[in-house]
């Protein structure tokens, strides 16, 4: 989280549940099969369990997850588990509280940890996303690891992707995949290399006789990007085919002047005939369009 917070959006700049069921239904229609709800945390929004049992129902969709920072979600995991939601990843970038509150500006991380508890209690998967920073947390790499052994989670390490909401111009990464995976070689000698699924965006690996498992994400690196299959719409409604991108079409406004669910699929189907060959070429169009990275406090990681 910036330091100096995040500016809050009025309700009238967010999509509505009415309109985000409509795209997601429509998109499902087109062959999406799996949708993930993002934070932050989705549960700061009223009434979510509604949208989510909803997205739940629709014909087609095989796969319904949420990305959360844990800290309001606790309550609804029940409920979770009743709609078919079997995989949540969870924010969680420390396991030192004094740490987590200097990287978050919020002390909720007991909060945080008793998600983790309940959600496993549940049996759903858990993968819990840490984004290796330097002079942060990279002393929590290790003890992360460490939480594979006793619990059945995939720790995914992830390249930190340096959006501040400024314009300076970043030409490395002290911590990337590479140094993240020697440093975990350096505590776990014995770890082993999986056979990583199609469309994943991480390496993904086991330490013999953990019970979890261990994944890297080169975020920043951008390894993935010829298989990335991912696309993003932000709370307001804005298209990304790309993290790297500012975005390609606002589905909310074209929406709101009262297009047809035909029209909207071939206004979509557009978009998506016209991603960026990688992250790099989308972030050399954002650059010289706007000149300044996107906070990822606001885009949700």
């Amino acid at each position: 989280m910036p330091e100096h917070g995040l500016d809050w959006l009025s309700r009238a700049e967010l999509m509505s549940y009415e309109e985000m069921l409509r795209v997601s239904s429509l998109l499902v229609k087109m062959g999406i099969q799996k949708i993930r709800i993002t934070g932050g945390e989705p549960f700061v929004r009223k009434d979510i369990m509604q949208l989510l049992t909803a997205l739940s129902k629709l014909d087609g969709l095989d796969e319904l997850s949420i990305t959360t920072n844990g800290v309001l979600t606790a309550p609804f995991i029940p409920e979770l588990k009743k709609i078919g939601v079997r995989s949540v990843n969870l924010s969680l970038d420390t396991l030192d509280s004094g740490r987590f509150f200097s990287i978050t500006r919020r002390d909720e991380f007991d909060m945080v940890m008793n998600t983790l508890h309940q959600l496993l209690k549940q049996d759903i998967e858990v993968k819990i996303n840490a984004v290796v920073m330097a002079g942060q947390n990279t002393q929590d790499i290790i003890p992360m690891v460490e939480l594979t052994k006793e619990l059945p989670v995939s720790v995914r390490f992830i390249e930190e992707m340096p959006f501040n909401g400024d314009s300076h111009v970043y030409t490395g990464l002290p911590w990337d995949h590479l140094r993240i995976l020697e440093e975990i070689r350096d505590g776990f000698p014995g770890i082993q290399k999986l056979i990583d699924p199609a469309h994943s965006t991480s390496y993904n690996y086991h330490v013999p006789g953990h019970k979890g498992d261990v994944g890297i994400i080169a975020a920043y690196s951008r390894t993935f990007c010829g298989t990335c299959n991912r696309i993003r719409i932000t709370p307001q409604g804005t298209l990304k085919n790309c993290l790297y991108d500012d975005g390609v079409l606002n589905i909310r406004d074209v929406m709101r002047k009262g297009i047809t669910n035909e029209e909207l699929e071939k206004v979509l189907t557009n978009a998506f005939n016209h991603r960026p060959q990688d992250g790099y070429e989308a972030e050399r169009s954002r650059i010289e369009k706007t000149g300044v990275h996107e906070s990822m406090a606001t885009i949700g990681g």
